[in-house]
């Protein structure tokens, strides 16, 4: 096979802004790529020897894009595909890479931002994709383009075809903007909460799934659903004010022992819409609903606080450099309808003897710490608990269990239905688990702050630079 890992082309000279298009290739529009490619990369500069086709342009998932004059003229294009490595054949893992950046001899001079409107193109095409990671190997004399693009130098130069390159890398910000946006301003906002002594749970429990009940062995978990979901599918919401509160005691070990209900709604009719999902998720999880608080003629709005059971709750923060991550989800279900890419329905299809087994798995696995998978995503929720444990994680893309249909750039970055991070010393085994949950280790707990993703080239890049919600150490 042909290198495929160039992104490359003669850069235009300086001066005016081009007036151009960049759009995606159809099959038939390709052929003014190949010529491009040809002419470029064949004839001009002999990198290849009779053409410069590979594999890549045979996978169906690669994407190209052309700029164009407002005239139609094709101006210079790029390939925008998954990685081409063993492990991306049959799955997308979220590693994606640019390469064939060429750009037309008529379209240097006066039209000099062909190639940055490309690589610009080509970041919103691969981050549009889902990728987690975005990079390319680059023409070391044309390194600087993509520097002044935002792009990171991450080896080189190394020699491709008698011509030195650099690997760059896009910094893909999916995570970061996620947890910025869910998790980021918890320490601002709580910061008069945990002053107290046993505010946000006390010492060793601050930023925990739930809190332990000074005095007794129980402790209390409160979710709120957002009230736009509770107004586009009350059932749906109810459900999940019943799931996420539940997964919140599953994730400290703890067994369910009733819920408490807070329902706001415009009128009965719509209360009782989500009612019916509350009710229905708390006969299937065999839950009772305790008591609550019901408000009509006011915005939709639903939270629920929950009871558990446990004399030894698992904190969130108790990992320790050295220890084994582990991901352990229930991959059954799909997408919720209206929800793709963000909302993963592993429980409504279960019996409640799956769900409450599921409810079981800390429990069985008895961790050093443990945290269920929340908005800000399995990775974001990795970077929780490696925060509140004082430590840095790793996590092993390739290896966390992820359903056959969702990329891994959505997986990682959802909400799963169920799904707990647990961290334990390495080699602990994982037994007793339920049929419905796949348990994998897939990473490591090391010193430092914030989440690293490793690949199967042994390449890790960043996904959280620093602390999630900014609580520090539990």
């Amino acid at each position: 096979m042909l290198d495929h890992g160039i992104l490359t082309g003669l850069l235009p000279a300086a001066g005016p802004r081009p007036l151009l298009r960049v759009e995606r290739a159809e099959t038939t529009a390709r052929a003014a790529h190949d010529a491009l490619r040809r002419a470029e990369f064949v004839d001009a500069q002999g990198l290849f020897g009779g053409h410069d086709r590979d594999d890549v342009d045979d996978d169906p998932r690669t994407v190209v894009l052309l700029a164009r004059s407002i005239d139609g003229d094709v101006l210079g294009g790029v390939r925008v595909h998954p990685a081409a490595h063993p492990a991306t054949a049959s799955r997308d893992l979220g590693w994606w890479r640019g390469s064939r950046l060429v750009v037309a001899p008529t379209a240097r001079g006066s039209r000099a931002g062909v190639a940055a409107a490309l690589v610009r193109a080509a970041c919103a095409t691969a981050e549009d994709a889902g990728a987690l990671r975005f990079d390319a190997a680059v023409q070391a004399r044309h390194a600087g383009l993509f520097t002044r693009l935002g792009w990171r130098r991450r080896s080189g130069p190394t020699t491709r075809h008698g011509v030195p390159h650099v690997e760059m890398e896009w910094p893909v910000g999916r995570v970061q903007r996620l947890v910025d946006a869910t998790k980021a301003p918890l320490a601002g906002l709580l910061g008069r909460v945990t002053d107290h002594p046993l505010g946000g749970g006390g010492p060793g429990w601050v930023g925990d799934d739930a809190a332990p009940v000074p005095g007794v062995p129980l402790v209390a978990a409160c979710d709120a659903i957002l009230p736009s979901m509770v107004e586009r599918d009350p059932e749906w919401a109810g459900w999940c004010s019943v799931l996420v509160n539940l997964n919140d005691l599953a994730a400290m070990g703890a067994s369910p022992v009733g819920l408490l209900d807070a329902v706001g709604a415009r009128d009965a009719s719509f209360a009782r819409r989500v009612l019916r999902g509350l009710l229905d998720a708390a006969e299937a999880w065999g839950v009772p609903v305790l008591g609550g608080h019901t408000q009509l003629g006011v915005p939709a709005a639903l939270s629920v606080t929950a009871l558990g059971a446990t004399p030894h709750p698992v904190p969130g923060g108790g990992g320790r450099p050295g220890h084994a991550l582990r991901v352990s989800a229930d991959l059954g279900g799909g997408w919720r309808p209206g929800y793709s890419g963000s909302q993963w329905d592993s429980t409504t299809s279960r019996t409640p003897a799956e769900l409450r087994a599921t409810g079981g798995v800390v429990r069985t696995l008895d961790p050093a710490a443990a945290k269920d998978v929340s908005m800000a995503g399995t990775v974001g929720t990795v970077g929780m608990l490696a925060e509140a444990s004082g430590c840095r994680a790793v996590v092993d893309v390739a290896d966390v269990p992820t359903p056959d249909v969702a990329t891994t750039g959505d997986w990682l970055t959802c909400f799963p239905g169920f799904a707990v991070v647990t961290t334990d010393r390495p080699g602990r085994p994982a037994d007793g688990l339920p049929a419905t949950v796949t348990s994998r280790v897939c990473g490591d707990l090391v010193e430092g702050a914030g989440v690293g993703l490793r690949w199967p080239d042994g390449v890790v890049t960043e996904a959280v630079t620093t602390t999630v919600t900014g609580l520090g150490a539990a």
